[in-house]
């Protein structure tokens, strides 16, 4: 049977909020869509059936990580991530460049050559330019693929982002050389320009101009307040392919998820369901709930008497509170998988009333709770 080509279709729109679906020879992704992350080629704390049971149509994994340990060699021999990490779900990759800004320990950008760095782990030298990041993404077998671009920090520098986006969009025309043509996988264009909205426009006309499979907003979730963040949105939400997936990068919480779908967003990924629920913090329909917090130990209430996934109804707060002042490890697992399945639930009932025509209704409830 031929494999199914990467396509993208919008069903619905309710204002600028969208109802797609992005159809991919390893299954379909109704969008707007969360993508949890899976850095190191896991999501940290769960079993990759549970993050399919969840309701997750496709999870992100790290080049900059997986190049340094395992090295993509590795996960080659043994077919590709999805078999590395057995996960039959679609995989998009970064292309590890927000990676090689903050977390290596030198590091040096040289137009021509790309970024050269030192690895965070143990100091070793690695060179990363746009065409070895779509060979570690296509060696890693990934489904959707990203341009390297740089990702500078947040600043009112006009002229350094200016510098930045400009390096970016070489580098993304770089990057769909080396990538060809395959129709099997998809690859993105990243839109930069930091806070700036002329720079934003020059950045996503000049990648119209070089045809990606869909356009991915960079440069935010860096420092700036959700009002900043809206803003550069807002200037985008009229000049972005209409026809192509739109996914905001490394995006957010479930108050910045409603308020970007209702500019016109597709996709996001984000540690926060994660991170969070290793460290104790849950997310809920009525809100956060910090399980840690003393007033905790005696309520014998679950934290969602509804989510009946994974029997995560029959744990109570107050045993939940003990497991994370013990430190003990199944705290951490629980939470994660509440977090993760919030969050499919979030995307579902988004899906849904966008359909129903009544995402504003549903937009005006929750964005201020959650």
């Amino acid at each position: 049977m031929p494999l199914k080509k990467f396509s993208f279709n919008v069903i619905k729109k309710d204002a600028f909020a969208r109802l797609g679906q992005i159809k991919t020879h390893r299954g379909n992704i109704d969008t707007p869509a969360f993508m949890p992350v899976g850095t190191q080629a896991t999501i940290k704390g769960a079993f990759i059936e549970d993050i399919i049971k969840s309701g997750s149509q496709i999870i992100l994994s790290n080049t900059y990580h997986l190049m340094i340990r395992p090295g993509v060699e590795r996960v080659k021999s043994q077919g590709g991530l999805h078999e590395f990490m057995n996960c039959p779900l679609p995989i998009l990759t970064d292309s590890g460049g927000f990676q090689v800004m903050s977390l290596s320990k030198l590091n040096k950008i040289d137009r021509n050559i790309g970024a050269i760095f030192n690895s965070h782990i143990d100091g070793k030298k690695f060179i990363l330019s746009p065409e070895e990041s779509i060979k570690i993404q296509i060696g890693l077998n990934s489904d959707i693929v990203m341009v390297m671009d740089e990702c500078p920090k947040k600043t009112n520098d006009y002229e350094l982002i200016k510098k930045s986006m400009d390096l970016s969009m070489f580098w993304a025309e770089r990057s769909k050389k080396q990538f060809g043509s395959n129709p099997h996988k998809a690859l993105f264009g990243i839109v930069q320009g930091g806070l700036f909205d002329d720079l934003r426009e020059k950045s996503i006309n000049s990648l119209k101009d070089i045809n990606f499979d869909g356009y991915a907003i960079g440069g935010l979730a860096v420092g700036e307040t959700q009002k900043e963040m809206f803003k550069v949105l807002d200037g985008l939400k009229n000049i972005m392919p209409i026809e192509k997936p739109r996914y905001l990068m490394g995006v957010g919480t479930p108050s910045d998820i409603l308020g970007a779908v209702r500019r016109g967003v597709d996709m996001f990924d984000c540690v926060l369901p994660t991170r969070s629920g290793r460290n104790g913090l849950a997310f809920t329909w009525t809100g956060k709930i910090n399980i840690r917090n003393s007033v905790y130990k005696s309520d014998n209430k679950p934290l969602d008497q509804n989510t009946e996934k994974f029997g995560l109804n029959r744990y109570t707060k107050n045993y939940l509170n003990h497991l994370f002042n013990t430190n003990e490890m199944l705290g951490s697992m629980l939470l994660t998988l509440n977090n993760i399945n919030f969050y499919q639930e979030l995307m579902t009932a988004i899906r849904k009333h966008i359909k129903n025509g009544t995402f504003e209704d549903f937009y005006n409830k929750y964005s201020k709770i959650l």
